[in-house]
């Protein structure tokens, strides 16, 4: 279960791979559908999810160490370990402009991460379960923040969020390139086959990921959007 060279035959869209993502989409409409019955119980949801961001960015740097693969790589600098670090601070220190930048960075992006996951060992390997619930904890953290806690994100926040994830990203560029890692995905695509390996590669693969950073920002505010004007109507 913890072996670096045992259990690395995950396949896309497995029986284990679907079955996570059923789990994941079955855990998230409960969370909106039902949110009546758990706002009492909301408490419960905020410390769960707090405790499982802190345990999945921990346990994984343990792992990393305790089997002699710790580097530079390791760093917890990558979109969802950075989503995660933003989501306990809001947890603690409650900040609804923190959230703008969360809500797209946490929403749609680790949903794809669990879509097409850049993952190589298989159920029930310690990588593939802390990968998925890491991944999922993120996006239900953002859905927890909004309908349970009542948080929402103003249009101009899609070009907040563009910017400032483009200026986190140039540091992390240079970064890249002094360390030899690949942090953001900036370096090069995943190693293992996922949505990035189509955005081709030199200039072109920084066009297409900034077009697709857009999109997914859009994409992202639609719900958020119809939420809104849903509310306003019923004011």
């Amino acid at each position: 279960m913890f072996s670096v060279t045992e259990m690395r035959t995950f396949e896309l869209f497995s029986v284990p791979h679907i079955t996570v993502l059923l789990m994941f989409l079955a855990v998230s409409f409960f969370m909106i559908v039902f949110r009546k019955h758990l706002k009492p119980h909301k408490s419960k949801i905020k410390w769960t999810l707090f405790t499982v961001l802190v345990l999945s960015e921990v346990s994984g740097q343990i792992w990393v160490v305790a089997t002699g693969q710790w580097d530079y790589a390791s760093l917890p600098l990558h979109l969802c370990s950075i989503s995660t670090f933003i989501a306990l601070y809001i947890f603690l220190r409650p900040s609804k402009k923190a959230f703008y930048f969360l809500f797209f960075t946490g929403l749609i992006p680790p949903f794809l991460s669990i879509l097409t996951p850049e993952v190589f060992y298989q159920f029930p390997h310690f990588r593939f379960l802390k990968y998925f619930l890491h991944h999922a904890a993120i996006t239900w953290t953002v859905l927890y923040f909004i309908v349970y806690e009542g948080y929402r994100v103003p249009r101009k926040a899609i070009w907040t969020g563009f910017v400032l994830i483009n200026a986190i990203a140039v540091p992390i560029f240079f970064l890249n390139l002094l360390l030899d890692t690949n942090f953001f995905y900036l370096a090069n695509p995943t190693e293992s086959e996922t949505i990035l390996s189509f955005f081709g590669s030199g200039v072109l693969y920084y066009i297409n990921l900034e077009f697709a950073a857009v999109i997914v920002f859009f994409i992202t505010y639609l719900p958020m959007e119809m939420l809104m004007r849903r509310e306003k109507r019923k004011a």
